[in-house]
């Protein structure tokens, strides 16, 4: 399978910038890929799709500041992005420019606050770097580090909170599961007042997620590893969900790369913690969800994989034009798609 198979044109224009005023006012284009019908509505309708005995499922992740601006003790300028907290201090983190950094270079943050020695040369413009501060590590964050917001949005974020779930529970994270962003407080509140049942995961995304594939042959293309945690309770609740033959909606595709992990290894969720590079395309048969809302994903990407291979290619990719001519906004601040198994009525009703 090439990656050129998921490839489209994407008009400038419709890579939404900022956040809209409302979370949950974002557009939803709803794809049953049981009978191929496609319906345009906005985010807070999912009402009207979940029902009573749904086990919605989101990532509980926090986004760290994670991206601060340093430079060499030579002077030279040095930009990072903390990936994973490896073990004491030490942490994987993306440098550019990654030629600059090599064993033993010392990069300073907020003149000396925060010090990263770089112990370790990885290969994509990764180093090891041990941290040295004084105090909490978090809080030296809050003060120097700024939002790791994707390279294609260019506006500033003047509200960091709108690059966080209202749920967001546990740091870790590089970038935020956007799926979960058209969320509200008082939406998840009615979602459980109509008998839906909320759980919650955690994956840190990293580059696993986001990395762009490099490769023709989709085959070709490894993964980042990324860590996840599921607890005792909502394994034991998603168990008892799944014998009831009640339906399991996962919110992103990094809370769907947790579930298939965990079902994938034992035939049943487990409480269980570490670290996945689960690659989800055509031809993976789905064994945990039954239905997945998600944002719009970049061309040739592996997350526009993952969602093919739960609704089929074509079907996926002739979703996606139509959300083009309809004007959709895309990528992390844009707009939503949720992706279930209607009952089949026979016919083609797109």
């Amino acid at each position: 399978m090439n990656v050129e198979q998921f490839d489209f044109d994407l008009p400038d224009d419709l890579i939404a910038q900022t956040p809209l005023k409302e979370r949950s006012e974002s557009r939803l284009l709803t794809l049953d890929y049981a009978n191929q019908r496609i319906e345009h509505r906005q985010f807070f309708h999912i009402q009207n799709y979940l029902k009573a005995g749904d086990a919605l499922v989101l990532n509980n992740t926090k986004v760290i500041p994670a991206r601060l601006f340093g430079m060499k003790e030579t002077g030279a300028a040095i930009e990072i992005l903390l990936l994973e907290d490896i073990s004491e201090d030490t942490w994987k983190a993306l440098v550019k420019p990654a030629k600059r950094i090599k064993i033993g270079d010392k990069i300073l943050f907020g003149e000396g606050v925060l010090t990263a020695e770089c112990v370790a040369v990885q290969d994509e413009g990764i180093r090891q770097l041990k941290l040295q501060y004084d105090g909490i590590l978090q809080n030296i964050l809050d003060k120097l580090g700024t939002m790791p917001l994707p390279p294609y949005i260019k506006e500033t974020l003047d509200d960091a909170s709108r690059y966080q779930t209202v749920y967001a529970k546990t740091p870790g994270s590089a970038a935020a599961p956007t799926a979960g962003l058209h969320f509200t407080t008082e939406l998840l509140e009615q979602l459980t007042a109509q008998g839906v049942d909320i759980y919650y995961v955690t994956l840190h995304v990293g580059l696993g997620t986001f990395r762009p594939v490099s490769v023709d042959n989709v085959d070709d293309h490894t993964m980042h590893s990324e860590y996840y945690e599921i607890d005792e309770v909502t394994a034991k609740a998603l168990n008892d969900k799944k014998r009831a033959g009640k339906r399991i909606i996962s919110v992103g595709t990094t809370s769907t790369r947790t579930l298939e992990t965990v079902y994938s290894m034992y035939n049943e969720f487990r409480a269980s913690s570490g670290y996945t590079d689960i690659f989800i395309y055509p031809g993976y048969e789905y064994k945990a969800i039954d239905g997945l809302i998600t944002n719009f994903h970049l061309p040739k990407s592996t997350l526009m994989m993952l969602v093919s291979a739960l609704a089929g290619r074509e079907l996926i990719m002739k979703a996606y034009s139509e959300a083009i001519q309809e004007r959709y906004r895309f990528f992390s601040f844009g707009d939503a798609m949720f992706i279930y198994k209607g009952e089949q009525h026979g016919g083609n009703n797109v």
